[in-house]
């Protein structure tokens, strides 16, 4: 069976208060882990940070050992057109497929390309969707672009 072309992502639940991103950058640069794409939302008095590392397996033990539950997650990370209408490039192949996208946000990282990480709730059916139409999917190569 073919590897899946996803990676993982890791999220936290934190309280809503100043100086908790600020714990999870520290302990993630402490221990040399680059957080390369992350995701903030906040509702009431709690917060979730959903992020992508360049390390997942170690991000997730580093957190764990700081006391976190965390939750991992495959998403896909693909390459999206950089001009006006690109990111549609991506949103049409999934629609068409019946692929609901949940939540999406950047890639952090350089090399000259616009990656954007996307949460959808038909995994393989998206990917399938997104190969159809010949945008570019990142696997783990992407944790050392």
């Amino acid at each position: 069976r073919e590897m899946m072309k996803t990676v993982k992502q890791l999220s936290v639940s934190l309280p809503n208060k100043p100086g908790m991103l600020s714990k999870v950058s520290d302990v993630m640069g402490v221990n040399g882990i680059n957080i390369i794409g992350l995701y903030v939302r906040t509702t009431g008095d709690e917060g979730i940070l959903s992020f992508v590392a360049n390390d997942p397996e170690r991000a997730l033990n580093v957190l764990k050992i700081a006391g976190h539950e965390v939750k991992e997650e495959q998403i896909i990370a693909c390459e999206t057109p950089h001009h006006p209408g690109g990111l549609n490039a991506i949103l049409k192949p999934l629609k068409e497929a019946g692929v609901n996208v949940e939540y999406l946000y950047s890639y952090l990282g350089s090399g000259g390309h616009t990656v954007l990480l996307l949460g959808i709730d038909k995994l393989q059916e998206g990917i399938n969707a997104l190969e159809r139409n010949w945008i570019r999917l990142y696997g783990s190569e992407l944790y050392s672009m």
